[in-house]
């Protein structure tokens, strides 16, 4: 498996590069439309766990308005969601930016998705080995539900592809996630926008 991360390494290095060229218009494109529909950035930056659990800075298009409440009342995902954000995350065009973070060796095309860092006291020593690959934009959970599969089929996919990482797996995930782009299924969640909050309470059920 060595040998192949560094081949892998090479391959993110090079398609990243590549691709930045290729998508540079619909970037720039991305960021003005985002600046004139809403106030704030136009890139969402966040703290996420890398491998080994060494913390990176996260870069997407901003899909939401920065506001998180109106009249006292705090707004759900979908009611701060902008127009232009829905059809971004629809294109998956908002991960656009994560090239640069693959570019920087902090993510990878493929592998488990860098979730929150307060996640990381919650997990099992099972589930922390998800932080044994570098984290991707795509991985073997989003091309088997996405968004709409619960926490422990979540970790299950992730724990997975970490005993089974090797260049005929990412080409086959690479593959799923051109047809989800393409199909734009399994963007959002049917009852919200983003993945339901890891609690505590779910940690438990777990170690069961």
């Amino acid at each position: 498996m060595v040998s192949y991360l560094w081949i892998k390494r090479v391959l993110d290095v090079i398609f990243a590069f590549v691709l930045l060229i290729v998508t540079s218009l619909i970037m720039l494109g991305a960021a003005i439309v985002i600046k004139l529909e809403s106030k704030g950035p136009v890139l969402f930056k966040q703290e996420r766990p890398g491998r080994m659990g060494v913390i990176f800075t996260i870069c997407k298009f901003r899909t939401m308005r920065v506001e998180t409440e109106k009249d006292g009342e705090p707004l759900s995902d979908m009611e701060r969601m902008t127009r232009i954000g829905k059809i971004l995350r629809k294109l998956s065009v908002d991960e656009l930016p994560q090239l640069f973070n693959i570019l920087k060796g902090e993510m990878s095309f493929i592998g488990p998705r860098p979730l929150l860092v307060q996640y990381l006291p919650l997990y099992t020593p099972e589930q922390m080995r998800r932080h044994e690959v570098t984290p991707g934009i795509s991985g073997w959970a989003q091309v088997n539900g996405r968004n709409g599969v619960d926490w422990e089929t979540r970790f299950e996919y992730d724990l997975w592809y970490v005993e089974h990482v090797s260049l005929r797996v990412d080409l086959m995930i690479f593959l799923r996630t051109l047809a989800i782009v393409v199909m734009r299924r399994g963007v959002n969640q049917a009852e919200g926008v983003t993945m339901e909050e890891f609690t505590v309470a779910e940690e438990r059920t777990f170690r069961v």
